[in-house]
């Protein structure tokens, strides 16, 4: 990890350069590494594909499916059914469709 000497005095100043960028690296990858996990932290996820469910479809939808559809946006997932269906429908529905 030290500097490499050499007798060659212009190679040397190369050698304490490429360690110092190695040592900047290890730190930016370390910085990288806690904003992943930082990032991680936040558990919220956007799939692929907006759910194209009606106001109608949530409220004959089954706990578990609600469920399933919470945890795959990463979501809360507390409440009773009833709180959770209102969740739901206030979550992914434009204000047009909560009143339909």
């Amino acid at each position: 990890m030290g500097i490499k000497l050499s007798r060659d005095h212009s190679t040397s100043a190369i050698h304490e350069n490429n360690h110092h960028q190695d040592l900047e690296d290890q730190k930016n990858m370390m910085k990288m590494g806690k904003k992943t996990s930082q990032n991680q932290s936040n558990n919220f996820k956007i799939p692929i594909h907006y759910p194209k469910y009606t106001k109608s479809d949530y409220e004959k939808m089954p706990e578990w499916q609600l469920d399933q559809l919470l945890r795959e946006y990463g979501l809360p997932i507390i409440g009773d059914s009833n709180e959770k269906r209102k969740f739901v429908i206030g979550t992914f529905l434009w204000s047009a469709e909560k009143d339909h």
